[in-house]
């Protein structure tokens, strides 16, 4: 009785938790099939409508579509983007391509861990970028990168100018550096390989990298070979002796380079930056009038910031030389000239260290230069732009010319000295071998100590000079310069040289006929007459 009165209670109850459940189940179906944002209100269907599922069914499809245009339009704002992203794209890979490296990692001093960060990316990105792990086309046989082999002790070199050999030992002490680091850096990878902590391994030393320890097998050209691409980096590959016989080691390095970082950027103004350019003279009237003529169009007419100083020696044929001087001042009114006479035996270096002390001005650039020497006004510019007081000197290799006899043996005649100035291998060579040519302030030639006065006659003052400078602390810029030429003239060793001197005049001359394959030519001149002449006989007889 009691359980059936309970029940009767209880069914209102119930009844009103099932019609708020009901409710809440269309409150929530109606906010789940309005579309966002979607400003019509579309009604349930009334009372007196056909009937309630035709209704729904109506809504429900009317909702369908407008989702269905919304998917539309997506799709296409995705497309959109993805257009516009690729466009993006393109036109960074080709920034990237016309400024390659440096934009791709931008150094972030404010911060350091991120600075770091991308300044490993891109150093690992490096080796990616170099011939380290597979090869890349290359248009010509010319493009290909030569390795250098290298032992403990030497290096065996294809680029050697005319002052290095095949086969030597490292003189410049960066590059013994970068060997002894290398040959360390693979030693220690060996004892300590990666993952082996608990192993034991025998222990390697530099000795155990191969130089001719296996004569006996027939390894003794083995080496350790190494090359570099200037935007990338250098490439070590370096092979050591191994647990048996015929058995190697071999390990691979890659030095990536960094970055490009920008270290200054100023104005300089050279305007008013005057040059003082020296000639020791000898004799010689006729070569003095040649080296006037390109004096005048060069220094006086094109740059106009020159002085001359002449130091002669002796009185033979003075007179000439101080008339082709004074004819040069009257027609292109020039006064800044200075001329000295010594009545003593010539020595360049003598000639060279009175012209610098007698000057009385501020202080000037300084350019030592020999009558046989023909500049341009961009080699002007190039010697103020390279010395700086207390701070740089200018030791700029010309081009030294070839004998024109030879070169152009096979024309109808020489052309015009102009015309002959032509840096190419069949015209001449870099005299790599030569520090005669130089710019300094006077100031810094002073401070030096000047030239060994007690050297005389011809060469050796120019090195003795140059090695002071490179004692110093003073920065000393060498590099080739194309508006600077060494004329060709017929060079003759005096028999009152020393045998260092002698031996040194007989170098010079003897690199100053031509070219190897010319002189070649020469050597074979016969030879090549005799094939011509049998050409000719076998022509008449067919």
């Amino acid at each position: 009785m009691i359980l059936r009165r309970g029940f009767i209670l209880f069914l209102p109850r119930l009844a009103g938790l099932l019609v708020v459940a009901c409710c809440s189940v269309s409150i929530v179906y109606m906010l789940a099939c309005t579309p966002k944002g979607d400003s019509q209100q579309l009604a349930l269907p009334r009372a007196h409508s056909p009937t309630a599922k035709e209704g729904y069914e109506a809504i429900l499809q009317e909702r369908e579509e407008q989702h269905r245009n919304y998917i539309v339009s997506l799709k296409k704002q995705i497309a959109q983007l993805k257009a516009e992203l690729q466009d993006r794209s393109e036109k960074l890979k080709n920034v990237q391509d016309q400024f390659p490296g440096p934009l791709d990692t931008r150094l972030d001093h404010s911060s350091p861990e991120k600075a770091q960060a991308n300044l490993l990316a891109f150093l690992h990105a490096q080796i990616d970028r170099a011939e380290v792990h597979s090869g890349v086309k290359l248009a010509t046989e010319y493009a290909a990168v030569p390795f250098e082999s290298f032992t403990l002790q030497k290096i065996y070199q294809l680029e050697t100018g005319l002052t290095r050999h095949p086969e030597e030992k490292p003189v410049r002490k960066d590059k013994r550096d970068e060997l002894v680091e290398v040959i360390e850096l693979a030693v220690g990878s060996l004892n300590n390989p990666e993952g082996d902590g608990n192993a034991k391994h025998r222990v390697y030393a530099a000795s155990d990298f191969v130089e001719g320890l296996y004569a006996d097998s027939g390894l003794e050209d083995l080496l350790g070979i190494y090359r570099t691409e200037k935007d990338k980096g250098t490439l070590y590959e370096l092979t050591f002796k191994g647990d048996a016989k015929h058995q190697f080691k071999k390990v691979v390095l890659f030095r990536p380079f960094g970055p490009v970082m920008k270290v200054k950027s100023e104005n300089v103004n050279m305007a008013d930056t005057l040059i003082n350019v020296i000639v020791p003279l000898a004799k010689r009237a006729s070569k003095f009038r040649q080296f006037m003529q390109n004096f005048r169009e060069m220094g006086i007419q094109q740059d106009g910031r020159i002085h001359l100083t002449v130091v002669y020696f002796g009185k033979e044929q003075m007179s000439e030389v101080k008339s082709i001087l004074e004819n040069t001042s009257k027609s292109a009114n020039f006064k800044n000239f200075t001329f000295v006479q010594l009545n003593e035996e010539f020595s360049r270096g003598k000639g060279l260290d009175v012209g610098a002390r007698v000057w009385k001005g501020s202080n000037v650039v300084l350019f030592f230069c020999d009558v046989d020497i023909y500049f341009t006004a961009e080699f002007l510019n190039s010697c103020r732009l390279n010395t700086q007081p207390g701070k740089k000197v200018f030791y700029p290799v010309l081009f030294s010319q070839y004998n024109p006899s030879i070169i152009y043996s096979h024309h109808d005649s020489i052309p015009p000295l102009e015309q002959q100035l032509v840096i190419k291998k069949e015209t001449g060579f870099w005299r790599d071998f030569g520090f005669g040519m130089t710019c300094q302030y006077r100031s810094d030639f002073i401070n030096i100590g000047g030239f060994d006065l007690d050297i005389k006659g011809w060469g050796g003052e120019d090195v003795h000079l140059y090695r002071k400078y490179l004692h110093s602390n003073l920065l000393v810029v060498r590099t080739p310069v194309r508006g600077l030429f060494h004329l060709w003239h017929e060079k003759r060793c005096p028999a009152a040289l020393s045998p260092e001197q002698y031996r040194m005049c007989l170098q010079s001359k003897a690199m100053n006929e031509a070219s190897h394959g010319q002189l070649g030519m020469l050597l074979f001149r016969r030879d090549m007459e005799t094939h011509l002449r049998r050409q000719r006989l076998g022509s008449k007889k067919t």
